[in-house]
């Protein structure tokens, strides 16, 4: 099975993308690249939280119809989980939320980050990981808070974005996870493990062997719970051995993966041998 089967994941800290769309409910209506961690540098999203300003539809920025076009959401292949219909399409993950969050002094409170969210899912972006539920129990209100109110908050072009909840390839945080996002329209679970040798042996105490088993058992259990969108992560993926990286991926999609994220969690490679990593997991996964 070609890394294809599995979308490979491009993550940014914030989008940059234009929508003039309004939520439904709230306008009236009835109804692979490089894998970063952006630490949460300044957000400039403008605050808009009440109906009438996130009903641009209604009050345009400009009279002038060319700056209309350019605020009008384009058109989006479906969504569908580890399938992108059109090729030139790129999905935007966008984890301000959880691991911009992780910088010195960029703490958020649970309305904070609800409003975040809510300006990512005006901005159109594609799949919004909402933090790390097992963290703490206001971690996990946060999550739910965005899955139950942002993650159903269905736009005007049909548009509602995934939302995602980080958990380690253990049965107690992603059963975490999922009670957290599972009230979305589209919800995700995001596992990970580390596979770099220097992590495997000092950090996890683990065999490679054991690392694919643990792997496979995560993607395995979260499916189990119902979730058919599941996105697993090898944790230090910039230092691990290519060769190890095709095993564990090629295991986790046949047990059900559907996004593959590649991170350079150290920040170890530069972008022409990080861009190299990632042609050959296309080539042999």
């Amino acid at each position: 099975m070609r890394i294809s089967t599995a979308s490979i994941l491009a993550v940014a800290s914030t989008a940059a993308a234009t929508s003039a769309f309004t939520p439904t409910h709230l306008s009236g209506n009835a109804l692979v690249s490089r894998s970063t961690s952006v630490k949460s540098r300044s957000i400039s999203i403008s605050t808009l939280t009440s109906s009438s300003a996130l009903s641009s539809t209604t009050n345009p920025i400009s009279s002038d119809p060319a700056i209309q076009e350019l605020y009008k959401r384009k058109p989006r292949p479906e969504y569908i989980p580890g399938h992108i219909p059109d090729p030139d399409y790129v999905r935007i993950f966008d984890t301000t939320l959880r691991d911009g969050e992780q910088s010195p002094g960029a703490t958020l409170t649970s309305s904070e980050k609800l409003e975040i969210a809510r300006n990512l899912a005006k901005l159109g972006v594609d799949v919004i990981e909402a933090g790390f539920p097992i963290a703490s129990p206001d971690d996990f209100i946060a999550v739910k808070q965005i899955a139950d109110i942002v993650g159903n908050e269905v736009f005007e072009d049909g548009y509602v974005p995934v939302i995602a909840g980080l958990s380690r390839a253990n049965e107690k945080d992603i059963a975490r996870a999922w009670d957290a996002v599972k009230g979305a329209v589209r919800p995700r679970i995001h596992t990970f493990i580390a596979t770099s040798d220097i992590h495997m042996k000092s950090k996890l105490n683990k065999t490679p062997d054991q690392v694919v088993e643990i792997a496979v058992n995560a993607v395995t259990f979260a499916k189990s719970l119902g979730c058919n969108d599941i996105e697993f992560s090898p944790e230090d993926a910039g230092r691990s051995d290519p060769e190890f990286l095709y095993r564990v991926l090629g295991e986790v999609i046949k047990a059900g993966a559907t996004t593959l994220n590649i991170p350079d969690t150290t920040g170890w490679n530069m972008p022409w041998e990080f861009g190299e990593l990632i042609k050959k997991l296309r080539e042999n996964v």
